[in-house]
């Protein structure tokens, strides 16, 4: 094999090792701005649902048992609602 093709090929590996970094740097910023994007979700949901840090963690318990049940402070907040309609049809 000639220098000529030598060379070239030198030339064309260290380009594509130039354009692979540069592409792991985007992937990583990629990366790191969707998981900020999704903790900001998550938050938004967390925050509209006015839960507190433990209803949350509570909640989040309860679905990754398995089992299928209503954490308590979900069960308190029916229990409220059916108070409110009892007193409704009261009137």
């Amino acid at each position: 094999m000639d220098d000529s093709k030598l060379n070239r090929l030198r030339e064309e590996l260290k380009a594509a090792k130039k354009k692979r970094d540069s592409w792991e740097a985007k992937v990583k910023d990629l990366e790191r701005r969707y998981n900020e994007a999704e903790k900001v979700c998550v938050y938004g949901i967390f925050q509209a649902a006015n839960m507190t840090p433990e209803q949350l963690a509570e909640l989040i318990r309860s679905t990754a048992s398995g089992i299928p049940r209503t954490p308590a402070f979900l069960q308190e907040a029916d229990t409220e609602n059916d108070t409110y309609e009892e007193e409704d049809n009261k009137e």
